[in-house]
């Protein structure tokens, strides 16, 4: 399986970072070995200083497809979940100001959080669907998709033109505002609709 993730759909991100408005979504990949396991913390690692917390919404592909239509991507997929794409922001910004990929600032061993999966039929309106992050118990990201810049099927239909998808990968579809910076002993608890989706203590 693979991680497909999916950066700067949220305007409001998009200017919190002072990054460019695209004119197609940003793709990116993380490898399988990036996935941290279930109950487990997250270690920050010792190259980085500036860990930050990214909460997506998830989606998973339930078969194989290539150059789907945008009308027919519903068909590829069941269930929706929550994730956290923790990236190490100030590896990401040295790659970035040299023009160099930045996958290590993103693919690095336990940065991609997946909580639990849904099935989309119970959440209705996908395109309206809120989700948030805590951190501590504070709020720190309150989302909406019906803010994304890209919906879920448009997405799909897009990536499917340079990734042929199969059946168990997952894309992480971009992340609202709100983004920081994690510490030791930090507890962050995702949520879709107001119900616990993950939960993940910072060692």
């Amino acid at each position: 399986m693979k991680i497909i993730c999916i950066g700067r759909n949220y305007a409001k991100h998009i200017e919190e970072l002072a990054n460019e408005k695209p004119e197609n979504p940003v793709v990116f990949l993380k490898p399988d070995s990036a996935i941290l396991a279930k109950k487990q913390p997250f270690f920050i690692p010792p190259f980085s200083n500036d860990i930050h917390y990214e909460v997506e919404i998830l989606v998973k592909i339930n078969k194989v497809g290539k150059y789907i239509d945008e009308k027919f991507a519903h068909k590829y997929y069941d269930e929706i979940g929550l994730g956290i794409d923790f990236t190490a922001r100030d590896i990401q910004n040295q790659c970035k100001s040299k023009g160099l990929p930045w996958e290590k600032a993103k693919g690095f061993d336990g940065s991609a959080v997946i909580g639990k999966f849904q099935n989309k039929n119970e959440l209705g309106d996908l395109n309206n669907l809120k989700f948030s992050l805590e951190l501590n118990d504070e709020l720190v990201q309150d989302g909406n998709t019906n803010a994304m810049l890209w919906k879920i099927d448009e997405l799909i239909a897009y990536v499917s033109q340079f990734f042929t998808l199969k059946k168990g990968d997952i894309i992480f579809t971009g992340t609202p505002a709100g983004v920081g910076k994690v510490k030791e002993n930090d507890l962050l608890i995702g949520k879709i609709k107001g119900q616990e989706a993950l939960k993940v203590k910072i060692k």
